[in-house]
């Protein structure tokens, strides 16, 4: 065993050391980013589309953010799942209470039975579009964006080098679930990783609309789960890069318990195993992120029992170091994406020493909670989805099971919940 735990320690160790590594190389990116806007003159006509299917928490914000952006020539295109769903009539409600003009909304037409309903929107959003919109950008419902945020999204493009950009959300740790805490500690390393991988986010998402012609994303989207993690692989094929825009970091205070955020996690498994273009790199993070520390519990727990104390003693220390180092870790990147919240007018996060200690307690937890998702998701072969059901064989094997449209009493009772 004293072989095992030495190894074991060692591992734990290292791997902190290659995630604070990681995490500067993020955080320096954050501080040396500059933004360069493109004047108004410059700017492409834009389709902004947003894939409706029940009413998020914050779906009126949403909308206003979004008919309030600082750009000169943009349309706003929602695909509702349904005129009975409960989305329609608050975003009709919405667009009434702005008095916008330039915002159409529609039911999805087809759906589509060899890939997912947010798919099927998308392709209907796009085909629909006439030659003059130059570039397409995608948004989600959970996503409430500054006046900025389109113009930051779609200077960058400007790049020939650059065929897509995109953002991230950002959690805040206060929510009154451990599943909420989950979350945003889970997510912290995520938006890591997706900036080192170049892996947009379908929430804040600008794409070429010549680069979409070029790539065949369409026809891709038409048959896929997820339309989001297939484009870093698309883009590449064409010698185009996504660019991650720090500006773009996106708060969410939305809620989520742990069913309903293990049931999310086994559906965003499923989709890196069959698009995101690193899966293996992402399977071998989990293995030091979540066996390592998990082995390392086990057996402080059995030298307790048959009194090794000097074996107990090298794991309690190697563990701790690594815990709280992840912990101090979250601490110095929660600070540096604060920086970037205040100079977007965003809503900032108090983090209470009641708090902090919640998120130290969290990190084993969430360690489990992606660890049993990660497994569970191997054997999945039916993926649900706000009352949709998909069997999924393959990524480019999926069918339609059960569909019928969003009602009110599908709406979670705590209107913070996310969907």
């Amino acid at each position: 065993m004293k072989d095992l735990t030495i190894f074991l320690s060692k591992s734990l160790l290292s791997w902190l050391a290659i995630q604070v590594f990681l995490t500067l190389v993020f955080l320096w990116y954050l501080r040396l980013s500059q933004k360069n806007l493109l004047p108004d003159n410059q700017l492409p006509k834009t389709a902004v589309i947003l894939c409706l299917r029940g009413a998020d928490p914050f779906l009126p914000n949403c909308l206003r953010s979004l008919l309030k952006q600082n750009y000169p020539d943009y349309d706003l295109k929602l695909i509702v799942d349904s005129h009975e769903d409960p989305a329609w009539k608050i975003a009709s409600n919405t667009i009434t209470e702005q008095g916008a003009t330039n915002v159409q909304i529609s039911p999805l037409r087809i759906v589509r039975n060899n890939c997912s309903l947010k798919c099927s929107s998308l392709v209907q959003a796009v085909r629909e579009l006439d030659d003059s919109y130059k570039v397409v950008a995608l948004v989600d419902a959970d996503t409430i964006v500054h006046p900025n945020w389109l113009r930051e999204l779609v200077s960058p493009l400007a790049d020939a080098k650059v065929g897509a950009t995109t953002g991230n959300r950002w959690y805040v740790p206060t929510g009154r679930h451990w599943g909420s805490l989950v979350r945003y500690i889970g997510n912290v390393s995520t938006v890591v990783q997706m900036f080192l991988f170049q892996i947009p986010w379908g929430g804040t998402l600008a794409v070429k609309t010549e680069v979409l012609r070029q790539t065949g994303l369409l026809d891709k989207w038409a048959q896929a789960l997820g339309e989001d993690l297939m484009i870093h692989n698309a883009l590449k094929k064409q010698g185009l890069r996504v660019k991650f825009v720090p500006s773009l970091l996106i708060v969410n205070r939305e809620e989520s318990d742990l069913p309903s955020l293990l049931d999310h996690l086994k559906r965003l498994m499923v989709c890196s195993r069959f698009y995101h273009p690193r899966w293996l790199a992402l399977v071998s993070e989990a293995i030091s992120s979540i066996v390592f520390p998990t082995i390392a519990i086990v057996l402080f727990l059995e030298s307790l029992l048959e009194k090794q104390w000097e074996t107990a003693a090298l794991l309690f220390r190697s563990y701790s170091i690594y815990t709280i180092g992840l912990l101090l870790l979250m601490l110095i990147v929660e600070h540096g994406i604060q920086q970037v919240i205040r100079l977007n007018d965003q809503p900032l996060t108090e983090l209470s020493a009641v708090t902090i200690i919640k998120m130290l307690i969290g990190i084993p937890l969430t360690q489990w909670v992606y660890g049993l998702a990660i497994v569970s998701s191997l054997w999945i072969s039916t993926v649900t989805w706000r009352g949709v059901s998909y069997r999924v064989k393959g990524p480019w094997n999926i069918r339609l099971i059960e569909y019928r449209p969003y009602q009110w009493l599908d709406q979670p009772v705590d209107s913070k919940v996310s969907l």
